[in-house]
């Protein structure tokens, strides 16, 4: 991305740069929108299932900068010729409930023949000015908050290789198919500086993104991340995605670990995310108060996880 030339009108708010989780641009003073796109192959075997996760992830992004979805697209790969037609309409079923749930229509997509399923959408939302929220403003003495347990990469990889229990992915396709809209309404009512979402690149890397774009460290407490049932035995046994490894190879130079650091808990910061919860910045006096309105609005959690320093020579520090 740095090579492409950067867009020099003054109506983009926030453009490519600064590890932003969607595009922001001014269609009026104080109206502004937020823009991303996100789609990928099935985890489940459930067509509406994964049209749910699906489009909760792409909803996400657009949940993570404090705006709210209004319109959506859905952009669909499909072997037309090897499955019915009725797979993709469980598919776009799901995408469109959860959509619908999220508030937003559904004005639309495209879709083209392919030897692999994919789905995702493109989602369009709005936010005024005063209520953006971004991952650039974390203060040293902010609390982290995290809104869902980590561990979906481990159960998800288990799942296709029919080695996890119905118990355990029951609790992550759960998690997977929630939706951000109560962690981020939370978040901007108790006076939240800065939030990301934690997807692909695991809570490590988007930590370090957090910590860069916004001029500080962070520092994460092993024990007290949040962790969907069985996804530690999982890793232990073997299946850990290769963008575990990718994770932790890029973050390297960014991460510093102490020495009495749990490193069986260290696979958890670098699993890869599907749909996964808020890292969210929120003064130290609102903290707990945020814990305590996720906390009240089943089946929401939310976990302290750590807090926001001057910077360091790290970016994040696991301690």
């Amino acid at each position: 991305m740095r090579d492409l030339p950067k867009s020099n009108d003054e109506r983009l708010v926030i453009g490519t740069e600064g590890f932003s989780d969607a595009g922001v641009f001014a269609a009026a003073p104080d109206l502004l929108l937020v823009q991303s796109l996100d789609f990928f192959a099935p985890l489940v075997d459930d067509p509406y299932v994964f049209g749910q996760i699906a489009a909760a992830n792409s909803l996400s992004d657009v949940f993570a900068m404090g705006g709210t979805p209004i319109t959506a697209m859905n952009i669909v790969c499909f072997p037309d010729d090897k499955l019915g037609l009725d797979v993709l309409s469980e598919i776009l079923r799901g995408g469109t409930d959860k959509v619908h749930e999220a508030g937003a229509t559904i004005v639309g997509g495209h879709s083209i023949r392919d030897n692999e399923i994919k789905y995702g959408l493109s989602v369009t939302g709005i936010v005024s000015r005063d209520q953006l929220m971004t991952n650039r403003n974390a203060q040293p003495g902010d609390v982290l908050v995290l809104t869902k347990k980590l561990g979906t990469g481990f159960i998800t990889t288990a799942m296709k290789k029919r080695k996890c229990s119905d118990e355990v992915a029951q609790e992550a396709l759960d998690g997977m198919a929630r939706l951000n809209k109560a962690a981020i309404e939370s978040a901007k009512r108790c006076q939240a500086n800065a939030a990301t979402d934690i997807t692909g690149f695991g809570l490590a890397v988007h930590a370090c993104e957090m910590a860069q774009a916004s001029n500080v460290s962070l520092q994460i407490e092993l024990k007290k991340l949040p962790i969907l049932s069985g996804a530690l035995d999982l890793a232990k046994r073997g299946f850990i995605t290769r963008a575990n490894k990718t994770n932790r190879e890029f973050s390297q130079q960014m991460v510093a670990v102490d020495s009495a650091a749990d490193e069986s808990l260290l696979e958890i910061v670098f699993d890869p995310q599907t749909s996964g919860g808020l890292l969210i910045s929120v003064p130290e006096q609102h903290a707990e108060n945020l814990v305590n309105l996720l906390g009240n609005r089943r089946p929401e959690t939310a976990h302290i996880v750590g807090t926001v320093v001057q910077k360091k020579d790290h970016f994040l520090h696991l301690e």
